[in-house]
């Protein structure tokens, strides 16, 4: 269902060919995730943006003003990566599902935030614990001090 999405296009060496949003017959079935980081040209050129034949203000045309610099980076969501199109009433539904039955089957978090400070070592035992100490009512503040009790291995 890529016309639903943007689409980008790579060449053989994996450099960004193309972008379109919606297509309707679509290039490849690189769907655009819509998670993006930009540095401060965005600011500026998303002024020089005018609204598409949708009459909307299109992300792609950012991006395609970032390809046209040459100073667009694509990265590409390899094994182990989901992403969850949560465009529509069913697929938002489909994806808490999917969220709620991997966390109950593996007993872990999913973007669990904190969870990611701790382990990559952002944050300390102490800081945690601080974060999680309002929580502590809950089963995710449970989850959280829970942590600390565990040995921590990346």
């Amino acid at each position: 269902d890529p016309e639903r999405y943007g689409v980008i296009e790579f060449d053989k060496q994996g450099r960004v060919l193309s972008l379109e949003e919606k297509p309707k017959e679509p290039k490849s079935n690189y769907a655009v995730t819509g998670l993006y980081f930009y540095d401060e040209h965005a600011v500026d050129w998303v002024r020089d943006i005018r609204p598409s034949k949708r009459n909307e203000l299109e992300i792609t045309d950012l991006n395609q003003l970032y390809l046209d610099q040459g100073m667009l980076q694509v990265k590409l969501m390899g094994r182990g990566h989901t992403w969850l199109d949560t465009g529509t009433h069913e697929s938002l539904l489909e994806a808490g599902l999917f969220v709620s039955t991997v966390q109950k089957r593996q007993g872990l978090k999913i973007a669990c935030l904190e969870e990611i400070a701790y382990r990559k070592a952002w944050i300390n035992a102490e800081q945690l614990e601080k974060l999680a100490a309002p929580l502590s009512k809950n089963e995710y503040g449970r989850y959280l001090l829970e942590l600390l009790h565990e040995k921590i291995c990346d």
